[in-house]
Protein backbone atom coordinates (compact mmCIF):
# COMPACT_ATOMS: atom_id res chain seq x y z
CA UNK A 1 0.00 0.00 0.00
CA UNK A 2 1.37 3.45 -0.91
CA UNK A 3 1.63 5.62 2.19
CA UNK A 4 0.15 9.15 2.10
CA UNK A 5 2.76 11.82 1.45
CA UNK A 6 1.76 13.79 4.51
CA UNK A 7 2.97 11.12 6.96
CA UNK A 8 6.65 11.50 5.99
CA UNK A 9 8.86 11.72 9.06
CA UNK A 10 6.36 10.39 11.58
CA UNK A 11 7.19 6.70 11.54
CA UNK A 12 10.92 7.22 12.01
CA UNK A 13 10.53 8.76 15.48
CA UNK A 14 7.16 7.36 16.51
CA UNK A 15 8.24 6.54 20.07
CA UNK A 16 9.62 10.05 20.65
CA UNK A 17 6.55 11.67 19.15
CA UNK A 18 4.25 9.53 21.26
CA UNK A 19 6.09 10.55 24.44
CA UNK A 20 5.62 14.22 23.56
CA UNK A 21 1.94 13.76 22.66
CA UNK A 22 1.20 11.80 25.82
CA UNK A 23 3.02 14.36 27.96
CA UNK A 24 0.24 16.92 27.46
CA UNK A 25 -3.31 16.15 28.62
CA UNK A 26 -6.26 16.14 26.23
CA UNK A 27 -7.99 18.85 28.29
CA UNK A 28 -4.95 21.13 28.03
CA UNK A 29 -4.53 20.69 24.29
CA UNK A 30 -8.23 20.96 23.46
CA UNK A 31 -9.50 23.46 26.00
CA UNK A 32 -11.13 25.47 23.20
CA UNK A 33 -13.10 22.37 22.16
CA UNK A 34 -14.46 21.28 25.53
CA UNK A 35 -17.56 23.55 25.51
CA UNK A 36 -18.45 22.17 22.05
CA UNK A 37 -18.31 18.46 22.81
CA UNK A 38 -21.55 16.76 21.69
CA UNK A 39 -24.05 15.28 24.09
CA UNK A 40 -23.75 11.63 25.01
CA UNK A 41 -24.17 9.16 23.49
CA UNK A 42 -22.30 10.25 20.40
CA UNK A 43 -19.90 9.06 17.73
CA UNK A 44 -16.45 10.60 17.36
CA UNK A 45 -13.99 10.38 14.46
CA UNK A 46 -10.40 11.25 15.40
CA UNK A 47 -8.49 11.81 12.13
CA UNK A 48 -4.72 11.54 12.50
CA UNK A 49 -5.03 10.07 15.98
CA UNK A 50 -1.28 9.63 16.56
CA UNK A 51 -0.54 8.03 19.92
CA UNK A 52 -4.25 7.69 20.69
CA UNK A 53 -4.26 10.25 23.51
CA UNK A 54 -7.33 12.13 22.28
CA UNK A 55 -9.23 9.04 21.13
CA UNK A 56 -8.72 7.38 24.52
CA UNK A 57 -9.75 10.52 26.42
CA UNK A 58 -12.95 10.84 24.39
CA UNK A 59 -13.74 7.15 24.81
CA UNK A 60 -13.27 7.56 28.56
CA UNK A 61 -15.89 10.32 28.46
CA UNK A 62 -18.35 7.82 27.01
CA UNK A 63 -18.18 8.42 23.26
CA UNK A 64 -18.00 5.73 20.58
CA UNK A 65 -14.66 6.54 18.97
CA UNK A 66 -13.13 5.63 15.61
CA UNK A 67 -9.44 6.60 15.47
CA UNK A 68 -7.84 6.98 12.04
CA UNK A 69 -4.03 6.85 11.79
CA UNK A 70 -2.07 6.07 8.61
CA UNK A 71 1.33 5.54 10.31
CA UNK A 72 1.66 1.86 11.34
CA UNK A 73 4.17 2.57 14.11
CA UNK A 74 1.86 5.11 15.73
CA UNK A 75 -1.11 2.75 15.52
CA UNK A 76 0.92 0.04 17.25
CA UNK A 77 1.90 2.46 20.01
CA UNK A 78 -1.71 3.64 20.41
CA UNK A 79 -2.93 0.08 20.82
CA UNK A 80 -0.17 -0.60 23.34
CA UNK A 81 -0.87 2.51 25.40
CA UNK A 82 -4.65 2.58 25.11
CA UNK A 83 -5.64 -0.97 24.22
CA UNK A 84 -7.99 -1.13 27.20
CA UNK A 85 -10.20 1.64 25.82
CA UNK A 86 -13.25 1.20 23.58
CA UNK A 87 -11.63 2.67 20.47
CA UNK A 88 -11.76 1.27 16.92
CA UNK A 89 -8.33 1.80 15.32
CA UNK A 90 -8.40 2.29 11.53
CA UNK A 91 -5.66 2.51 8.88
CA UNK A 92 -6.82 5.35 6.61
CA UNK A 93 -5.80 8.84 5.58
CA UNK A 94 -7.10 12.09 4.19
CA UNK A 95 -8.33 13.11 1.74
CA UNK A 96 -10.23 9.90 0.87
CA UNK A 97 -10.53 8.27 4.32
CA UNK A 98 -11.25 4.99 2.58
CA UNK A 99 -13.02 2.51 4.81
CA UNK A 100 -14.54 5.07 7.19
CA UNK A 101 -18.31 4.63 7.22
CA UNK A 102 -21.32 6.40 8.66
CA UNK A 103 -21.56 9.86 10.17
CA UNK A 104 -20.15 11.32 13.37
CA UNK A 105 -21.28 13.86 15.94
CA UNK A 106 -17.69 15.10 16.35
CA UNK A 107 -14.85 14.99 13.82
CA UNK A 108 -11.47 15.95 15.30
CA UNK A 109 -8.44 16.92 13.20
CA UNK A 110 -5.62 17.83 15.55
CA UNK A 111 -2.45 19.09 13.81
CA UNK A 112 -3.41 17.34 10.57
CA UNK A 113 -4.73 19.82 8.04
CA UNK A 114 -1.41 21.53 7.20
CA UNK A 115 -0.08 18.24 5.77
CA UNK A 116 -2.48 18.47 2.81
CA UNK A 117 -1.80 20.41 -0.37
CA UNK A 118 -4.45 22.66 -1.90
CA UNK A 119 -6.14 19.95 -3.97
CA UNK A 120 -6.12 17.53 -1.05
CA UNK A 121 -7.63 20.16 1.24
CA UNK A 122 -10.55 20.71 -1.13
CA UNK A 123 -11.22 16.98 -1.45
CA UNK A 124 -10.59 16.40 2.24
CA UNK A 125 -13.01 19.08 3.42
CA UNK A 126 -15.77 17.65 1.26
CA UNK A 127 -15.10 14.22 2.77
CA UNK A 128 -15.05 15.60 6.33
CA UNK A 129 -18.39 17.35 5.70
CA UNK A 130 -19.82 14.12 4.31
CA UNK A 131 -18.82 12.27 7.49
CA UNK A 132 -20.24 14.86 9.86
CA UNK A 133 -23.82 14.36 11.02
CA UNK A 134 -26.21 17.30 10.49
CA UNK A 135 -25.69 19.59 13.47
CA UNK A 136 -22.42 17.82 14.28
CA UNK A 137 -19.13 19.48 15.20
CA UNK A 138 -15.81 19.57 13.33
CA UNK A 139 -12.81 20.71 15.38
CA UNK A 140 -9.45 21.52 13.83
CA UNK A 141 -6.11 22.79 15.06
CA UNK A 142 -3.80 24.43 12.51
CA UNK A 143 -0.05 24.68 13.04
CA UNK A 144 1.66 27.87 11.85
CA UNK A 145 5.45 28.12 11.65
CA UNK A 146 8.46 26.49 10.02
CA UNK A 147 8.06 22.72 9.53
CA UNK A 148 10.41 20.27 11.23
CA UNK A 149 13.05 18.74 8.97
CA UNK A 150 11.69 15.97 6.80
CA UNK A 151 8.02 16.88 7.28
CA UNK A 152 5.60 17.76 4.48
CA UNK A 153 3.69 20.84 5.62
CA UNK A 154 2.00 23.76 3.91
CA UNK A 155 1.19 27.28 5.05
CA UNK A 156 -2.56 27.09 5.66
CA UNK A 157 -4.36 30.08 7.14
CA UNK A 158 -7.39 30.02 9.39
CA UNK A 159 -9.16 32.33 6.94
CA UNK A 160 -8.68 29.93 4.03
CA UNK A 161 -9.88 27.02 6.13
CA UNK A 162 -12.98 28.85 7.33
CA UNK A 163 -13.85 29.78 3.73
CA UNK A 164 -13.37 26.25 2.42
CA UNK A 165 -15.38 24.78 5.27
CA UNK A 166 -18.21 27.21 4.61
CA UNK A 167 -18.43 26.11 0.99
CA UNK A 168 -18.82 22.54 2.22
CA UNK A 169 -21.66 23.30 4.63
CA UNK A 170 -19.59 23.77 7.80
CA UNK A 171 -20.22 27.07 9.59
CA UNK A 172 -17.53 28.41 11.93
CA UNK A 173 -18.82 28.81 15.50
CA UNK A 174 -15.54 29.36 17.35
CA UNK A 175 -12.09 30.61 16.39
CA UNK A 176 -9.04 31.23 18.58
CA UNK A 177 -5.27 31.68 18.33
CA UNK A 178 -2.67 30.51 20.81
CA UNK A 179 0.99 29.74 21.49
CA UNK A 180 2.67 26.36 21.18
CA UNK A 181 2.16 24.18 24.27
CA UNK A 182 5.60 22.62 23.77
CA UNK A 183 7.24 26.04 24.11
CA UNK A 184 8.39 26.55 20.51
CA UNK A 185 8.61 30.31 20.07
CA UNK A 186 8.32 30.16 16.27
CA UNK A 187 5.16 28.01 16.29
CA UNK A 188 1.60 29.13 16.98
CA UNK A 189 -1.79 27.47 16.57
CA UNK A 190 -5.30 28.25 15.39
CA UNK A 191 -8.26 26.44 16.96
CA UNK A 192 -11.34 26.24 14.73
CA UNK A 193 -14.75 24.77 15.55
CA UNK A 194 -17.44 24.30 12.90
CA UNK A 195 -21.03 23.11 12.99
CA UNK A 196 -22.47 21.12 10.09
CA UNK A 197 -25.51 22.62 8.46
CA UNK A 198 -28.28 20.53 6.93
CA UNK A 199 -26.93 18.17 4.28
CA UNK A 200 -28.79 19.89 1.42
CA UNK A 201 -26.74 23.05 1.96
CA UNK A 202 -23.45 21.34 1.08
CA UNK A 203 -22.20 22.30 -2.37
CA UNK A 204 -23.05 19.61 -4.90
CA UNK A 205 -25.51 17.87 -2.58
CA UNK A 206 -29.29 17.74 -2.61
Amino acid sequence: MTRPRGVAGYGEDAEGLARRYEGVAFEEVHGELLPWLPDLPGRVLDIGSGSGRDAAALAARGYEVVAVEPVPALRRIARRLHGDTAVTWVDAALPALTGVRGTFDLVLLSAVWMHLDERERVEGMRRVAELTAPGGIVAMSLRHGPPPAGRRMFAVSAAETVGLAGRCGLAVVHRAEGPDLLGRADVRWSALVFRARHRTTVEGKG
